[in-house]
This record gives C-alpha cells, sequence and structure tokens, in this order.
C-alpha cells in the first residue's frame, strides 16, 4: 500500500509541478489572453495567475518531502504531506468552482481534488 500512495503523491506532484510552472513562465500570448479575459469580468490577471503557479510548485515539492523531522522532532511523519496535499486539494476546489462558474467542464479538478484526497487519506496514521 505504502508503494500505491508513493505512486500517488509523485502523480500529485507531477501534474502541479507542470501546471505551476507553466503559470510561472507562461508564453506572451497566454498572458495577453488572461489580460483580456480580466478586462471582460472574469477576474483572471497575469499576476494572480503567477502567484497560483508559485504556491502550486512550493506545494508540490512538499508533496515530495515526507520524511522531514525537526531537530526536536515535534514535527511527527508526514503531517508535510498532509497539509501540502489539503492546501492542493483547496486549489482543487477553488479551481473546480472557478471552471463551474465560466460553464466549463470540473472533471479534471474533481479528479485531481480526489488524488489529493488519496494521499491524505493514505499518509494519515491509523
Amino acid at each position: 500500500m505504502n508503494g500505491l500512495i508513493w505512486i500517488g503523491q509523485v502523480a500529485l506532484a507531477i501534474v502541479f509541478l507542470v501546471s505551476g510552472t507553466f503559470k510561472l513562465f507562461a508564453f506572451r500570448p497566454w498572458i495577453h489572453a488572461a489580460g483580456q479575459r480580466a478586462h471582460m469580468g472574469m477576474a483572471d490577471t497575469p499576476l494572480r495567475s503567477k502567484i497560483l503557479g508559485l504556491v502550486e510548485v512550493l506545494l508540490a515539492f512538499g508533496v515530495l518531502m515526507p520524511d522531514v523531522y525537526t531537530s526536536d522532532g515535534m514535527v511527527p511523519e508526514f503531517v508535510i504531506v498532509r497539509s501540502c496535499a489539503a492546501g492542493l486539494a483547496a486549489v482543487m476546489i477553488g479551481a473546480a468552482v472557478y471552471h463551474m462558474r465560466r460553464k466549463e467542464h470540473a472533471a479534471l479538478d474533481v479528479a485531481i481534488f480526489l488524488l489529493a484526497l488519496f494521499v491524505i487519506v493514505g499518509r494519515w496514521p491509523f
């Protein structure tokens, strides 16, 4: 079971590393299109996209670092993975709401949310 959870963690990290990196280093046409949508009232500015990309990349790295302890042993095992996966799940809830308001499909957002939920539950100490 541990191997399956690791596969889920790596898949979750890859999805958000790619997505976040694209948002951080977006191409000029995409930035222009995001600015046009902001003028149409969709509130998707390039700055907001870059901030979200940075958050996604940082949380993705956190999902890959499960055995991090402090020197005094105060951080229990897998707390960082659970909290980072919970942050990514919250990002996906926001993404699903965003896409549903724009009358777009949110199935991919729900699937990635379920993957984050699998990592959270799998790393929960029983």
